[in-house]
């Protein structure tokens, strides 16, 4: 299975990298994110919950970045395991280009899946995997300060001025390398678009 995509990003590259390397705003912006744990500067572990029609299962993933072109690229490798609700491996090559003021992310991802998942009606994987990914990067356009379709977010204790703050703020020394989070974003979402785009 083939997956082509791209999501523009309000925020210049640097402002991307930066959010991108901090964990709690992926925990944040990634729907059901329950852990995210680095294992190298190449490789991340992470679970996540997600419910598709009558099955709800917890994922649990591993990404390897290689072909590293900072900050134009990397390929992602990666797989995950839902228990019996199915499996998940494949691989993206993926882009982040400026655009403007903004940033355009792109990938291509070829993966493969099994198990119950992949038997549930595309209409209903189709719909929950888009639903994902904007849930994603809409959290994530609020976070930095943007615009979504809604409007922006209310502020409070999460709104966009308190996670600038929180970034300004962070030890510069106890970051990870920003590729570690793009791959872990794309990690999380593309194994729940390869999940639920298995029915095809």
């Amino acid at each position: 299975m083939e997956i082509t995509g791209e999501h523009s990003i309000p925020a210049s590259p640097e402002q991307v990298w930066e959010a991108l390397n901090d964990p709690e705003v992926l925990k944040q912006c990634i729907p059901g994110c329950q852990e995210i744990d680095k294992l190298s500067d190449t490789e991340m572990a992470a679970a996540v919950t997600v419910k598709v029609g009558p099955v709800k299962a917890k994922f649990k993933g591993k990404v390897t970045l290689s072909d590293m072109d900072p900050p134009n690229g990397y390929t992602i490798s990666g797989e995950g395991q839902g228990g019996a609700a199915g499996f998940a491996h494949g691989s993206a090559k993926v882009a982040l280009a400026a655009d403007g003021d903004g940033t355009v992310l792109r990938y291509d991802v070829d993966a493969t899946v099994g198990g119950k998942l992949a038997q549930i009606g595309s209409r209903l994987i189709e719909g929950t995997a888009r639903k994902l990914a904007g849930e994603f990067f809409t959290s994530f356009t609020e976070l930095l300060g943007g615009e979504t379709g809604s409007g922006k977010k209310e502020p409070d204790a999460d709104s966009p001025e308190a996670f600038k703050e929180m970034l300004q703020d962070a030890d510069q020394g106890r970051g990870l390398n920003p590729l570690i989070w793009i791959g872990a974003v794309l990690l999380l979402w593309m194994l729940a678009q390869w999940y639920f785009s298995g029915a095809n």
